[in-house]
């Protein structure tokens, strides 16, 4: 380890208190995709008073910001934030199952959770910044804001519009607990493609529907209408699911779900839906997969609209391309995460967990959590695992966004544990029980320090040892068939303005006070 990486780590300690401030910060935010409109002000604030100049608003993104720090010539290195969460878990940093003070369970709140992600990418920052500053180390540092990673919204964005580009690497990091990628590095079996799109039904004349041309304009409210765009959007989900069982096998990790944005827009009288919006996610290792599969849904939507006297449009969410390996970054990311260690909860912890455990019905146990969260696998031990329920031939298994990031720069995507509890035999813990201990700081703050003091030390191995950062750009290009551009390279496939228009799930003020979209009385 060299001095750079002890002051790092020292950082990482001495501000331990404040980055746990920071991490409950974001947590009680709980904003949700597109809508973190104090999550990333918080953070364009901290980032200038910390030195960093700030571009608001990258990418066209609201919610988006990318800030550098330079210390002089040399390399310059790529991290990131999330900050998003997700409607309908709105989960206090308490042991016992509420919401956060004022609002309903059905406001949004941090599942994975990003409050943590994001202030250990901060804190790795933050950390070699300070010791960049004290060895006197040249380069420059890019620490871009990625919203809605939920709907895999920015990093597509952002890659298309040259915010990776120039990189010596990208550091991306995510809480886990889901065996065996707890406490790791990936290693070939990297994230899939993601293609997500929204589908808006307008019925624009229900009046015109079942009579010819000319026909006088219905005046009793019994007179025949189209069925209208919610009767449309019925037909899409049914239609749909079928879809789902009849394209997608139940392996391998692939997927496609929906979420209802919009519906009805009608008043209590007999008057059809004139708008109603459906948003679906696919998840699957391929583009050709994505496309085939969009293609299908494109069918099932203009046959509904037709149906119910209406038409649609598609409009893009994302489309993000499936990961790229790099051996060389994993190696890096793997080795300073042993440095770090991996993260260990103290008694204070684990009698919040036995509290949780007791509150959801369980004995309280004396090693509350699950032994895999305080050990280190190896990547190449854990992609073997990994690939024990993928057939051969898949290459790429779920999604994340981080995939479009490796196609722009050498790329490391690590894992430290967040909080798990054990369960008893055939027993699972609620919800609201993960979502807790990723917001109470006895058990959450030790996967954040692991994260700051690994990201840094990744950060400072990239800036301080040109050989490693050369095996990893020498990989890059032999992966990309000439990097940027080669003849084995997927160009961004984002060819859509951000999807910010939409009646995303939000917070909103009212004469009632602060609230979220549903009110919570």
């Amino acid at each position: 380890m060299t001095p750079a990486q002890q002051t790092a780590l020292a950082f990482v300690d001495a501000s331990s208190a404040e980055i746990s401030a920071w991490t409950r910060q974001i947590f009680d935010f709980g904003e949700t995709a597109w809508r973190e409109y104090r999550s990333a002000a918080w953070y364009v604030e901290r980032l200038r008073h910390e030195g960093f100049s700030v571009e608001e608003g990258s990418g066209g993104m609201p919610t988006a910001f990318c800030a550098h720090w330079t210390n002089g010539p040399g390399p310059t290195v790529g991290m990131y934030a999330e900050y998003d969460g997700i409607p309908g878990n709105c989960q206090d940093a308490a042991p016992v199952r509420r919401p956060r003070p004022g609002l309903s369970v059905h406001a949004g709140g941090h599942t994975d959770p990003h409050s943590g992600l994001g202030i250990g990418s901060l804190g790795g920052l933050l950390a070699t910044k300070a010791a960049m500053e004290k060895h006197g180390i040249g380069g420059t540092l890019r620490f871009t804001g990625e919203p809605a990673e939920k709907v895999r919204g920015s990093k597509p964005i952002h890659a298309a519009r040259g915010y990776y580009d120039g990189l010596a690497g990208m550091i991306s990091f995510h809480p886990f607990y889901m065996l065996p990628l707890c406490n790791t590095a990936r290693w070939d079996t990297h994230c899939g493609a993601a293609y997500s799109m929204i589908y808006r039904f307008v019925c624009d004349m229900p009046e015109a529907w079942g009579r010819g041309d000319g026909a006088p304009i219905p005046q009793s409210h019994s007179a025949v209408r189209a069925p209208g765009a919610s009767e449309a959007l019925m037909l899409m989900f049914m239609t749909s699911k079928a879809l789902r069982d009849s394209m997608l096998p139940h392996q391998g990790g692939w997927s496609i779900s929906e979420a209802i944005l919009t519906a009805g827009q009608a008043t209590a009288d007999n008057q059809p839906a004139g708008l109603a919006e459906i948003q679906y996610m696919i998840r699957v290792p391929t583009i050709a997969m994505a496309e085939q599969v969009t293609a299908a849904l494109d069918a099932n939507a203009e046959a509904a609209a037709r149906i119910c006297g209406s038409r649609f449009e598609r409009h893009w969410v994302c489309k993000s391309r499936p990961g790229l390996a790099n051996h060389a970054m994993a190696g890096m990311a793997f080795e300073a995460l042993a440095t770090a260690g991996p993260p260990r909860w103290n008694e204070s912890a684990k009698a919040v967990a036995r509290e949780i455990q007791r509150n959801c019905g369980v004995e309280p146990m004396a090693e509350p959590f699950l032994p895999e969260c305080e050990q280190l696998i190896e990547p190449r031990d854990a992609e073997a695992i990994l690939r024990r329920d993928l057939p051969p031939s898949q290459t790429n298994s779920t999604s994340d966004d981080y995939t479009d990031m490796s196609w722009h720069a050498p790329t490391a995507r690590f894992y430290v544990a967040r909080p798990a509890l054990r369960a008893p035999a055939g027993f699972s813990y609620p919800g609201w029980a993960m979502n807790a201990l990723g917001g109470i700081s006895e058990t959450i703050d030790p996967m954040v320090d692991t994260a700051a003091k690994t990201v840094a030390l990744i950060a400072l191995r990239l800036l301080e040892d040109s050989s490693a950062r050369e095996a990893a750009m020498q990989e890059f290009v032999e992966r990309t068939g000439g990097g940027v551009g080669g003849s084995k390279w997927i160009a961004p496939l984002c060819d859509y303005e951000p999807p910010v228009g939409f009646r995303w799930p939000e917070y909103v003020t009212t004469p009632r006070g602060y609230d979220w979209w549903i009110p919570a009385n």
